[in-house]
């Protein structure tokens, strides 16, 4: 398949690309930083591009197949909720989905699967009150963009499944990921690389379509 990562230099998307090249898919990697990962394999494409900017995504949308998007913040989060990011902007995973979306609608490229958040939409109420206080109290203007960003998958259309990791870490556990589409988990963490192998894995997965399901540590 020809699959199109937007935010491919960042930790889920690197994890993700190296998932999919190792499954044998042709890649694109999109990013504002993608010509770093040049070379990195015959079958990558490196396309540098802003994700909030609808030209540079429908370029990239052309001739995909698929679409991973994730799309995120990585500053500090209490630095973002002080004085607002300095690099990316506050609502990168909404706005950036929304072009996706629309780009994937004019090229006729249907499967679409994002990462999200846990904590967000069907898995709110699940979450743990340490993990709500944090979400109100730090988090609030970026988990209100992630719920946009949801809302419009789910409004998409399109054949759409979307991701919701507990927190995120660099651990090397190549073990699959725990995944539930009833908002179960089995541990408050993740690693990139469980959430990057799901990813690439859903993109050919139709038992996932119009799902959203929880991913954590096995």
């Amino acid at each position: 398949m020809n699959v199109l990562v937007i935010g491919a230099t960042g930790g889920s998307g690197r994890a993700t690309l190296d998932a999919l090249l190792a499954a044998g898919h042709r890649v694109t990697a999109f990013s504002r930083g993608a010509a770093a990962l040049q070379g990195l394999s015959p079958q990558l494409r490196c396309l540098p591009g802003d994700a909030t900017n609808p030209g540079d995504l429908d370029r990239a949308v052309a001739g995909q197949d698929a679409v991973i998007v994730t799309l995120g913040i990585t500053e500090s989060a209490v630095a973002v909720r002080l004085r607002g990011p300095r690099s990316t902007p506050l609502d990168v995973r909404s706005a950036g989905t929304r072009h996706t979306v629309d780009a994937m609608r004019r090229h006729g490229v249907r499967r679409l699967v994002v990462q999200s958040t846990y904590g967000v939409g069907a898995t709110r109420g699940r979450l743990p009150f340490i993990y709500r206080l944090m979400f109100r109290v730090l988090l609030a203007p970026q988990i209100a963009d992630t719920e946009r960003q949801e809302a419009t998958v789910r409004g998409s259309g399109l054949d759409w499944v979307l991701a919701q990791p507990v927190n995120l870490t660099d651990g090397a556990d190549d073990t699959p990921a725990f995944v539930s589409a009833d908002g179960a988990t089995r541990r408050m963490q993740v690693a990139r690389r469980q959430v990057g192998r799901f990813l690439a894995e859903a993109v050919a997965t139709p038992a996932w379509v119009h799902r959203s399901v929880a991913l954590s540590g096995a």
